[in-house]
């Protein structure tokens, strides 16, 4: 059974920085993209940041320049470095993975909470 688990979520002032984990267990073959959701309420789950096997990055506009991925292929692991951060940055984050246990597919994470206020 593939399992991802979060952590690093939390409260943080505006212009702040937090550092979320994702580390996948299970019988992974392969993993092919990881990368980081966010929902906030009332809107609907937004990509944040993804990470290719071999290391080509995608961000949304909003955190370009602000928020960095990085993986950890040997490990499994993944993290995403928020810093500036902003009240609008405030959601539900999801780590996925798109990877191969069985078949190819999609696994998510449980979100971790990352709210930004004063």
């Amino acid at each position: 059974q593939v399992q991802l688990v979060e952590s690093g979520g939390g409260l943080v002032q505006p212009g702040g920085s937090l550092r979320l984990s994702c580390a996948a267990s299970g019988s992974i073959r392969v993993i092919y993209t990881m990368g980081w959701y966010r929902q906030a309420p009332g809107k609907q789950r937004e990509l944040v940041a993804a990470i290719t096997r071999g290391g080509l990055t995608n961000y949304a506009d909003s955190v370009k320049g602000r928020f960095g991925i990085s993986g950890d292929n040997a490990k499994n692991t993944w993290f995403l470095q928020m810093s500036s951060l902003k009240p609008e940055d405030t959601a539900v984050y999801y780590c996925y993975a798109e990877m191969v246990v069985a078949t190819r597919r999609e696994y998510w994470g449980q979100g971790t909470q990352v709210i930004v206020s004063s």
